[in-house]
């Protein structure tokens, strides 16, 4: 029975998912976010139990990143496709055309069509989820974003709208243009080849893990400090530090 122990995590992650879609789908974001946090949450204790059962196998491999592709993949696609449609809405040159009477090409094509740029992400964390399987490289450490982490990004925006919607980061997240750019940002850093440094310790030493120690105190300052604001700063801080240590471990 213990093999099937951390299947039944990645079917809750799957759960967790298909549940964020139908609120997602209703624009009812702050929900779709919860479920989404909460099958990232299943995520990794799938991982977990595999690893301390000794049970990790193939089937496994492949129901966690089909679980991925949904919890990780269609709902922050959904998610940037419902605040890309809000944005469409409320755009400078939609109600400059409102006011003259009558819409542009242009003006019709952003409306209906732009919105959908957001189920880029989609894509892109299919290919990814597809590539990582295949990839022996990423055992003990990522190459290009995982998806739960660019997933974590996309949701952190409807809760900052919704709870912090004060913050400076609110205003650029009502900008189309800004959308768009971090909707094709994390398509690219999520297949790009850049190796990023994992959370898996092997030991709770000092030594070999000093990047991901510094990253987790200063993840812990930025919720401090900025909140909900604080969850997007994490992502990048995480892409930046993955960077930096790349440029260390190459001048060592």
């Amino acid at each position: 029975m213990k093999k099937h122990i951390p299947n039944l995590f990645t079917l809750l992650n799957l759960f967790s998912g298909m549940l964020a879609i139908l609120m997602a789908c209703s624009d009812r974001l702050v929900a779709a976010a919860g479920f989404v946090l909460l099958g990232i949450f299943f995520d990794f204790f799938d991982g977990f139990f595999a690893r301390k059962l000794n049970v990790q196998g193939e089937l496994g491999k492949q129901l966690d990143s089909l679980a991925d592709v949904v919890t990780s993949g269609v709902v922050p696609g959904i998610i940037m496709f419902q605040l890309l449609l809000q944005t469409a809405r409320s755009s400078w040159f939609m109600e400059l055309s409102c006011e003259e009477g009558s819409w542009s090409t242009f003006d019709e094509t952003f409306y209906y069509f732009i919105p959908f740029a957001g189920l880029l992400i989609t894509l892109a964390a299919a290919y990814r989820l597809a590539n990582f399987n295949i990839d022996e490289r990423q055992t003990d450490s990522f190459i290009g974003l995982p998806t739960p982490a660019f997933a974590i990004f996309v949701i952190s925006l409807p809760l900052i709208l919704a709870y912090d919607e004060s913050s400076f980061l609110a205003g650029w997240i009502q900008n189309t243009y800004v959308l768009i750019a971090i909707t094709l940002a994390g398509c690219y850093l999520m297949n790009a080849n850049i190796p990023l440094f994992s959370l898996k310790f092997k030991s709770y030493g000092w030594k070999g893990n000093e990047f991901p120690y510094v990253f987790l105190v200063l993840s812990a300052l930025l919720l401090f400090v900025f909140n909900l604001v604080g969850v997007p700063l994490i992502i990048l801080l995480y892409v930046l530090m993955s960077l930096i240590q790349n440029r260390v471990v190459k001048i060592d």
